[in-house]
């Protein structure tokens, strides 16, 4: 199996690095890549770990870019982790990231739904390759008891239509884009049926785009026909994984979702172009 889409506790997800490798090396994963948000920080010890369970393990990230007001997250792959140009970008990022949490914490203690973020920046201050958002606040909303779990604090609270939402600020699909070419690595626009931009994709491969993520949970087996073939018609590569996170309340499994091995086999074909 081929998951190209996890997550740790470097950004939103539920495990540490050796916990998901311990999972993924479970699920009978053979290659990986963990896509934390804005950060590269679980990269390397989730390379060592994983090559110890012999599961091939390559650099990734996902990148949130933003549009018209709308987040737009960009995958990258085989970049390299320290490049000092995407580390800056990187750090621009999480410190939006930490300004958005204070700014919709102080939203939710306005509407009298007071969540405690304090362990939460100084987790972040403590480690600056950290990056936090929602999903932690979901965490503080439950803890709190103003939600039951991170769905509802969602639908009710964070998501775009909720009371307590901040709309975000970062940089044009077209800059992560081309931040991830000069790292070295490739771009996908992750999980198009959510994103819901299909228009604009022809666009963002004429500027660099190299891949689209057909394989994701939220895409039924229509719509992961319909993008594998949309990617072929554009002279795209596909990409794909579960978008694991560790929350109990989607129920999703490393490798729920895999990247079929001939994509695979495109996909690292184009690495060496």
């Amino acid at each position: 199996m081929i998951d190209l889409h996890l997550h740790t506790t470097a950004s939103d997800g539920r495990l540490t690095p050796r916990a998901l490798v311990e999972r993924v090396a479970a699920a009978g994963v053979t290659i990986m890549a963990v896509t934390d948000h804005d950060t590269t920080a679980a990269v390397a010890e989730v390379r060592r770990l994983a090559a110890g369970h012999g599961i091939e393990a390559v650099p990734g990230i996902e990148i949130t870019a933003v549009e018209h007001g709308r987040d737009v997250h960009v995958l990258g792959y085989f970049m390299n982790p320290d490049d000092a140009a995407l580390a800056k970008l990187l750090a621009t990022q999480r410190a939006r990231r930490v300004s958005r949490v204070q700014a919709m914490a102080e939203r939710l203690a306005a509407l009298g739904l007071p969540v405690d973020i304090t362990p939460l920046l100084a987790a972040a201050e403590r480690d600056t390759g950290r990056s936090i958002g929602r999903p932690q606040i979901a965490q503080a909303m439950i803890a709190a008891g103003h939600a039951r779990d991170t769905r509802e604090a969602f639908d009710r609270w964070l998501g775009v239509d909720g009371a307590a939402f901040v709309p975000r600020e970062g940089p044009p699909i077209e800059d992560v884009v081309s931040a991830l070419h000069l790292a070295g690595g490739l771009a996908s626009l992750a999980h198009p049926g959510k994103t819901r931009i299909d228009a604009r994709i022809p666009a963002l491969r004429d500027v660099g785009l190299d891949a689209i993520e057909a394989f994701h949970p939220d895409h039924d087996a229509q719509q992961r026909e319909a993008y594998t073939r949309l990617a072929a018609s554009l002279g795209l590569l596909v990409t794909g994984g579960s978008d694991f996170h560790g929350d109990p309340a989607h129920g999703l499994e490393p490798g729920a979702m895999s990247l079929p091995p001939a994509e695979w086999t495109r996909l690292r074909a184009a690495t060496a172009q």
